[in-house]
């Protein structure tokens, strides 16, 4: 072997040998991943101009400590926010969460309509049925996780065309 060889083998080596440490180490919580789950993340479409959109979800921590979801951001809107729809003296009122939405331990959460939700501000364009918007869920107790919100049909059940019969449909 000659000597350039030699020293292409040695390099190799040394850079695998320092590499396999770093590569191994645990760099955060990965367990967050493991005790949070998220199901059925969804949307509605929104009409042209129409700056604001939703995000709904479900969040199950299993984990044996609360966690608490403190932001959440998307590249399809300006700004998101978590909001909370209530009643009060009869009138539906909307508002910030204040300090995240707390996840207890061996519970679920779930973001619906008229009740928490994401608020997707400053939407550059409208939500369109069928869409994937990307949103980055920030956790307080548990790793980030990035997510797609499934843009619905607007009564919230998907339409599967191919069980109908368009047979008798004229053209």
């Amino acid at each position: 072997m000659n000597r350039f060889n030699k020293l292409t083998s040695a390099l190799l080596l040394a850079c695998t040998t320092l590499a396999t440490p770093l590569l191994a180490a645990d760099h955060g919580n990965h367990a967050g991943h493991s005790m949070v789950q998220i199901d059925s993340p969804w949307s509605r479409p929104t009409p042209p101009g129409t700056p604001m959109g939703v995000g709904y979800l479900a969040i199950t921590n299993s984990g044996e400590q609360d966690i608490t979801l403190v932001a959440a951001q998307s590249p399809r809107a300006g700004h998101v926010s978590i909001h909370e729809t209530s009643m009060h003296e009869g009138v539906m009122r909307m508002q910030p969460v204040k300090g995240g939405l707390a996840i207890p331990a061996g519970e679920t959460v779930e973001l619906k309509p008229r009740s928490y939700h994401l608020m997707l501000e400053q939407l550059p364009q409208p939500l369109v049925e069928g869409e994937k918007i990307p949103v980055q869920l920030d956790f307080d107790g548990a790793d980030d996780m990035d997510i797609e919100l499934v843009v619905q049909p607007l009564d919230g059940m998907p339409v599967d065309h191919s069980k109908m019969d368009h047979s008798k449909m004229k053209h």
